[in-house]
């Protein structure tokens, strides 16, 4: 990506949360994050990625909200931006930030069984040698 279309990607994440969260007032759409939005080379098209807290049914819904009001928040986008051309916006769903935190609950799990077992070990050595003085 440009430096160009880094911008206008970041501008569009704003906008776009602020437009979905003021002006669509469709209920299916839950609690949404915009996690970040890939412009095309040539600004036609943004794919649009979201994260939605909650169920599988939640986040179809959601999407499905969005895709049915893609129109509507172009619409709004417009004189939000200056740009000629308004980019189609195609929605994904981003499932990154809960692969984050399973990750992030392994590495805690992980720990606390290494904690566990340095533990256990410190036990074994402390109770060999105790056992050795009694001899």
């Amino acid at each position: 990506m440009t430096r160009r279309t880094k911008q206008v990607g970041e501008l569009l994440r704003e906008e776009l949360a602020d437009i979905i969260r003021r002006e669509v007032k469709d209920p299916r759409v839950g609690f949404l994050s915009i996690t970040r939005v890939e412009v095309s080379p040539d600004l036609r098209t943004a794919q649009v990625y979201g994260s939605v807290l909650g169920t599988d049914e939640e986040r179809q819904k959601t999407q499905d909200a969005l895709h049915s009001a893609a129109k509507y928040i172009r619409f709004h986008l417009k004189p939000r931006l200056r740009m000629r051309q308004i980019p189609e916006l195609v929605f994904h769903d981003d499932r990154s930030m809960e692969y984050a935190q399973q990750i992030s609950d392994h590495m805690a799990e992980i720990r606390r069984l290494d904690a566990e077992m340095a533990r256990r070990a410190r036990n074994v050595d402390s109770g060999e040698s105790g056992d050795e003085g009694r001899e």
